[in-house]
């Protein structure tokens, strides 16, 4: 069996380069093999992502403008842990509420995605939600938000697409890859109490500060 395994070197060294409103940039310095190495690192708050799922086996996304990307993506639900002391768990029926207007009965954790493991801290959550209804009433949107479309796709359209090489999104095809598996295995998503162990703010009560 494979499988990732957690524990990062200690930080000897830190150097804040940015301050971003979303995401820092600092210089951390760390040893592996014997060597001192510096690397420039993307400090992410990490983010959670949700897979809303019908009763006529359909996925809500949103066709959201990304700037960086270079064009409008597909994604899941999705948005950043920014929310002192709140858990994974509620950000994203928070987040999910708030970009498409929907709430659950039944959660459960699908995958954890490292979006960019080489550049950045950032680790995402993705729930899978059933039991879906919409809510009375329906968020104010701003930004990118504002523009973007919301749209309940078969799965089996979704499959198709990330096939044919059309969808581009790293969480949203993380997510149908897992799901697509639970399902072939006759197996069940994990429970939404599952530790979320790779995010960054678990990390950081865990591991020892330069000088420890």
């Amino acid at each position: 069996m494979i499988e990732d395994t957690l524990g990062a070197q200690p930080v000897l060294a830190r150097e804040r380069l940015f301050d971003g409103r979303v995401w820092d940039v600092e210089a951390q310095e760390f040893e592996l093999g014997g060597a001192r190495i510096r690397r420039e690192v993307i400090v992410h708050p990490g983010a959670v992502a949700v897979v809303a799922l019908n009763d006529a086996d359909e996925v809500m996304l949103v066709h959201q403008y990304r700037h960086p990307a270079g064009g409008t993506l597909w994604e899941l639900p999705a948005g950043l842990l920014d929310v002192d002391g709140e858990s994974p768990l509620v950000g994203a029926q928070r987040e999910l509420a708030e970009e498409v207007d929907l709430e659950a009965d039944t959660w459960q954790s699908l995958i954890d995605v490292s979006t960019s493991g080489g550049g950045s801290t950032e680790w995402i959550r993705v729930y899978l939600a059933t039991g879906v209804r919409e809510l009375p009433e329906a968020f104010e949107r701003e930004a990118e938000e504002a523009e973007m479309e919301r749209r309940w796709v078969p799965l089996g359209e979704i499959l198709e697409a990330a096939a044919s090489m059309r969808l581009h999104n790293a969480t949203l095809l993380s997510a149908m890859l897992a799901l697509t598996q639970l399902r072939t295995a006759g197996a069940a998503a994990h429970s939404a109490e599952l530790p979320f162990d790779w995010h960054p703010a678990s990390r950081q009560r865990t591991e020892p500060r330069p000088g420890e």
